[in-house]
């Protein structure tokens, strides 16, 4: 054992242990519930403009409640995310004495909230893309909102249990295995297989990605503390904290930078599941303002309309028969349950096609589209969009032009459904800063001191956060989520396991039968509160 290896048991006596409990005082108590109530403010202010933007009277204020209910619930999600999460990106800086706790937590959740209003959204739509279309388009039933209800206290439920145990369990884990929990309740709820309640080919991308994020976590920062070894000859890098004295300032530098580089990539990668969640409840319960984006500029609507109507004219001319599709979304929802390209496709396909075509055209843009046929011209659009990606999915061959109209029709589409307002990413990020500041002891101790045998030295902290941040930044340009929990318990464990600190097996155990038991125990209990909330 080295000079640094210390038992289990001790490491609350290490001399470089940092203080984790800084004093607290009414101003920042203070600060803490002005920013909760600004962020409230903030969203009511919003929701009611937008609905009042829209020209639509207001006849009833139960859906306001309904939908605040759903909204506080979504962003108590984030909050739980963010005091669970975050707590990896300041575990290094703290013990290595390059920030104070007070300051890590606080300079981790400015960088979470620059990360959340910087991030793309296509990872919010790739996680809701997972759930049953048929769930989808019913948003506003009460099948729609029994999902979401499910959803969001099955995740809560579970972080909240990992979190009281000092586990470092992966949000996305649990949404993931939510989501799969509540396709396949719908599935057997409605007497079908359970696995036709899931669109398994993306659940599987996604699963390689929550599969593999741990092992390249590992064997990176090994990699690279290895690395650093062979090229840095520099003895402070290798060295522990003594006593509470920061590291020389160039290593407190890198230290700050990839803490700075994991907190904003934890931001924009997992605060788009928050937004997506709260993407659902908006189109659900406001769909005259949220079903459909309407800020797209007018003079493209000329352009869609006309691309329309050639893939319309292309796919009928590929049907196999002169029968009529009667119900042309019947047969598509069915086509993106089962994946499987049955002869009536295309030309259900080209007539959903052609009667956006015409909505859109008699209307002139978004904005005209009356309240009551918003719902159905954007579930049409949802709907033919995810045709579309099926198409490809599958691979069915196309003539070359309607190919490529698809693609752009696609496009098109997605612009016009997969939309993220400024707002909802304003309060989300508000969300996820905020929880970066409550909670944050348990799991920090956790990877602080519970995974190796000794204290982490500087290259170590470095080397777990640089994989971090290269890995979650990495997933988040491909429209993946990945666990910040994960890589980067992994990546500490890996550093250590390089640097022959030893790892202690109790730890590293509990973390593998938290990761094991995510996915079972997430789709169980979403499938369950799916069942009980559809028959209240």
């Amino acid at each position: 054992m080295s000079e640094n290896s210390l038992p289990a048991s001790a490491s609350s006596s290490i001399g470089g242990r940092p203080d984790l409990h800084p004093r607290g005082g009414r101003f920042s108590r203070a600060l803490f519930l002005l920013l909760v109530l600004a962020g409230l403010a903030f969203t009511a202010l919003n929701l009611f403009n937008d609905v009042a933007d829209t020209g639509a009277p207001v006849t009833s204020y139960t859906p306001f409640l309904l939908l605040g209910l759903a909204l506080l619930i979504a962003l108590g999600f984030e909050f739980v995310n963010g005091f669970h999460d975050t707590a990896n990106a300041v575990a290094t800086v703290i013990y290595t004495h390059s920030l104070t706790p007070g300051v890590a937590v606080v300079w981790s959740g400015i960088c979470n909230f620059l990360g959340v209003l910087l991030s793309s959204g296509v990872v919010a739509f790739g996680i809701i893309s997972l759930l049953p279309v048929e769930l989808i388009l019913q948003a506003g039933s009460g099948n729609g909102f029994a999902m979401v209800y499910a959803l969001l206290f099955s995740a809560i439920i579970w972080n909240l249990g990992t979190w009281y145990f000092g586990l470092p369990s992966s949000s996305s884990h649990t949404l993931i295995g939510s989501i799969i929990g509540v396709g396949v309740a719908n599935a057997l709820l409605h007497g079908r297989s359970g696995t036709s309640g899931v669109d398994w080919d993306q659940a599987l991308k996604v699963g390689y990605s929550l599969l593999l994020s741990p092992m390249v976590g590992f064997i990176c920062a090994a990699l690279l503390l290895l690395a650093m070894k062979a090229l840095i000859r520099n003895r402070q890098l290798y060295e522990a904290p003594k006593n509470d004295q920061p590291p020389p300032v160039w290593i407190r530098g890198l230290l700050i930078l990839t803490c700075t580089g994991v907190s904003f990539a934890h931001g924009s990668n997992d605060g788009q599941k928050g937004m997506g969640l709260i993407m659902l409840i908006l189109v659900g319960t406001m769909p005259i303002a949220y079903a459909l984006n309407r800020s797209l500029p007018p003079d493209q609507i000329p352009r869609v309309a006309a691309l329309t109507q050639i893939t319309e004219q292309q796919l009928l001319t590929l049907r196999s028969s002169t029968s009529e599709i009667a119900a042309p979304r019947e047969v598509l929802t069915e086509f993106v349950r089962t994946g499987q390209p049955r002869p009536q496709v295309l030309p259900a396909l080209g007539m959903m096609l052609g009667a956006i075509g015409d909505q859109i055209r008699r209307y002139g843009s978004m904005e005209n589209i009356p309240a009551q046929s918003v719902t159905n011209t954007r579930n049409d659009m949802y709907l033919a969009s995810e045709s579309i990606k099926h198409l490809q999915s599958a691979k069915v061959a196309l003539p070359e032009e309607t190919e490529r109209n698809l693609v752009a029709l696609k496009r098109e589409l997605d612009n016009a459904t997969r939309f993220i307002p400024m707002w909802v990413k304003v309060v989300v990020a508000i969300a996820l800063g905020l929880g970066t500041l409550v909670g944050w002891r348990r799991i920090v101790v956790t990877v602080g001191e519970r995974i190796g045998k000794t204290h982490l030295n500087y290259a170590q902290g470095a080397s777990a956060e640089l994989v971090a941040m290269a890995t979650i930044g990495a997933a988040d340009g491909f429209g993946l989520p990945v666990s910040t929990t994960h890589v980067l318990s992994s990546g500490v464990a890996g550093s250590m396991a390089a640097n022959r600190s030893g790892l202690q097996l109790a730890t590293l155990r509990n973390l593998a039968v938290a990761w094991v038991l995510t996915l079972p125990v997430s789709v169980l209990l979403a499938g369950l509160l799916y069942a009980l909330f559809i028959h209240l």
